[in-house]
């Protein structure tokens, strides 16, 4: 049972969605089907908080209600106009007299439109008469696509309303759409943003700004060959921009936001004191090799902790929230050599590396080392019944380790290598919380979350 992250009661969850801000509290909603541990007709469920670490479920927020989305509520975003809070959408409709059927979503015999609800308070949701359909289905097939273009997020900036969607082209090219609105009801195509041969569907868009680098992050599909061939199914990340999305522009090359096994589908939102704040679905399904074992006590997937995204020495990097800090409770500080067990949910820090020395064991079969010029994460075990749950080994090539800081629950981990200019989470099982460090002259401190 996860304690600091954010997961199911008892059914499946999928992308974060309408991470916001709103009158006093946290609120954070996510696809999920509330039916069973596994994908389905997609739901929005809805989780609170008033510190970010400790979330309060708000039951099913959105359901399948109308032609627009009566085979399930896809991923959106929220925001906040003139005191009420306003969710965007993707709505899907399977053409077919069965909108049950999941099998039509693989089979692609479905449409997508765009759809917006408004809440006076945040909680309800309940009055489908509420329920607008804003980007009817695409049929120009030189926008966008009927069936794949989805996850609009919605920001102001001024009098302006601006949305970006996932879509592709012909199934061969993704790219993420822009348009900008007036009113946040009436919405004008403007530029669509894209790489050719750069994976066959972008989706989960995102756009904001770290200091004076605009980021354009996006979920990736179709991406094979060379590196990707050493990564998941599919990828996050962002590119940076030179120009105008709305016109001429420059995209950086493509970076992740995260090198582990389980990370997709980030969102962020910037908080009342400035911060960027992102949270992602830690859960990779689709690889052939993993199983993940919660099924067995009704619940899959959760979501990675919230990260602020920040800027040093010119990289964009990530660390755990702040907040976490007023949970935490010391229980080691020592030089070289660290041995613990009974600590299911932790921070470990290892601090001053020298010469990449350092090995991390955790529940005696997940691996933290440097070898070969690479930090890597690696599973000695690779059967579906061990820890690894199947998993193998991700890495990234990098010059010297400096630091790392390690946060686990239960069935969790996220390491933020070098302040966090890379950073590697996994689903892991153990039946044994053990750890062990060793990095010859490093801090290395551990402390329990309560």
């Amino acid at each position: 049972m996860q304690k600091i992250y954010v997961k199911p009661k008892d059914y499946w969850m999928n992308d974060p969605n309408g991470f916001i801000y709103y009158k006093g509290m946290y609120h954070l909603f996510y696809q999920c089907f509330p039916y069973a541990p596994r994908w389905g007709r997609m739901h929005w469920g809805h989780v609170v908080s008033k510190d970010l670490v400790n979330w309060e479920e708000q039951g099913i927020a959105l359901f399948p209600s109308k032609t627009d989305d009566r085979s399930g509520c896809f991923s959106g975003s929220a925001i906040e106009e003139d005191g009420k809070m306003q969710l965007y959408y993707t709505g899907v409709n399977y053409l077919t007299e069965n909108p049950e059927d999941i099998n039509l979503c693989v089979d692609e015999h479905f449409v997508s439109a765009q759809l917006m609800i408004t809440s006076e308070d945040g909680i309800h949701f309940d009055n489908i008469k509420d329920k607008k359909t804003v980007i009817p289905v695409i049929h120009d097939a030189d926008i966008g696509d009927a069936r794949h273009t989805r996850d609009p997020k919605v920001w102001k900036d001024g009098d302006i309303w601006y949305m970006v969607l996932g879509s592709t082209i012909n199934d061969k090219q993704g790219k993420l759409l822009f348009f900008t609105s007036t009113d946040g009801e009436e919405w004008k195509f403007e530029n669509s943003v894209t790489r050719e041969n750069f994976g066959w569907m972008w989706e989960c868009p995102d756009y904001f700004k770290i200091g004076d680098k605009k980021l354009l992050s996006t979920s990736v599909q179709g991406l094979e060959g060379g590196i990707w061939e050493d990564r998941n199914v599919y990828q996050s990340g962002y590119f940076e921009i030179e120009g105008d999305i709305l016109g001429e522009y420059k995209l950086s090359e493509y970076h992740l936001w995260d090198y582990g096994f389980d990370y997709y589908a980030p969102q962020s939102f910037e908080t009342e004191d400035g911060r960027r704040i992102h949270i992602s679905w830690m859960g990779m399904p689709d690889c052939e090799e993993y199983s993940n074992p919660t099924i067995q006590t009704g619940w899959q997937h959760c979501f990675t902790f919230p990260r602020e995204i920040f800027e040093k020495d010119g990289k964009i990097c990530q660390r755990p929230i702040r907040e976490l800090e007023e949970k935490k409770h010391l229980v080691s500080d020592v030089k070289g050599m660290l041995a613990g067990e009974g600590y299911p949910v932790y921070e470990m820090t290892i601090s001053d590396i020298t010469k990449n020395r350092f090995k991390v064991i955790l529940s005696e079969k997940l691996i933290l080392d440097y070898a070969d010029g690479k930090f890597r994460m690696h599973f000695t075990d690779q059967d579906k019944t061990s820890v690894s749950s199947g998993r193998s080994m991700r890495y990234v090539e990098v010059e010297e380790v400096e630091n790392l800081k390690i946060l686990a629950d239960t069935s969790s981990v996220e390491v933020f290598v070098n302040d966090g200019e890379y950073v590697f989470s996994t689903r892991y099982y153990p039946e044994v919380y053990k750890l062990q460090a060793e990095a010859v002259g490093a801090q290395i401190t551990l402390s329990e979350i309560m």
